[in-house]
């Protein structure tokens, strides 16, 4: 499995050095748009998005000339932020509560913005792809780490891997009426991967 360290937080593409001013036209564009697309939708005019950046539609389209560019820079600072959650957590301690707190925050993250990461349309390049694989590969990284660590804690089952507690976090998301729901269901997840279950492979 990948080291604690292991694995960058994930962008849309390789940070450009920016003037400070447009660095800081860049940030708050993409700030406004999360919440602009969290009020009312990604399918928001852009011209909401640059009013509440403070900024001039010229500089928005400067920075984001089509609204898919502008979606994918704010799904990349929502995965980079909860890849820097999993580093974080990985100095918390218990380590079990680590991960599952993370686990946590993944299906919140998912359930909130699957819409906004399948709003990204497709394109001849394959740029779709390699961002979601950059994104999943983040994402398996963040709960590689945090899983190693609480295994070696002996508070999880050594039998367990990564991509087997994102699947389970992410029908979660997919499924579950509500976060109260979500919440138990992580519970009954965590009872089910105690050092002191039964293994899977065990169970006929």
């Amino acid at each position: 499995m990948p080291s604690q360290s292991a694995g960058p937080a994930p962008h849309s593409e390789p940070r450009r050095r920016r003037r400070a001013d447009a660095q800081r036209n860049y940030d708050l564009l993409v700030a406004a748009a999360r919440d602009v697309f969290h009020d009312h939708g990604v399918d928001a005019p852009l011209d909401d998005v640059a009013r509440r950046a403070g900024v001039g539609n010229a500089t928005m389209y400067r920075h984001f000339p089509t609204r898919r560019e502008l979606i994918i820079a704010v799904y990349s600072e929502e995965v980079a932020e909860l890849y820097a959650r999993s580093q974080f957590l990985l100095a918390e301690d218990p380590p079990g509560d680590a991960l599952f707190a993370w686990l946590q925050d993944f299906i919140a993250h998912v359930a909130a913005k699957r819409e906004l990461a399948l709003s990204i349309t497709d394109d001849r390049a394959g740029q779709r792809s390699a961002l979601f694989d950059r994104w999943h590969q983040s994402m398996h990284t963040a709960a590689s780490a945090l899983l190693t660590r609480a295994q070696s804690a002996g508070a999880v089952r050594a039998d367990l891997n990564a991509s087997e507690l994102l699947a389970l976090a992410n029908g979660i998301a997919l499924t579950a009426t509500d976060a109260t729901q979500a919440e138990r269901l992580v519970v009954v997840v965590r009872q089910g991967t105690d050092t002191r279950s039964t293994p899977a492979d065990s169970i006929r």
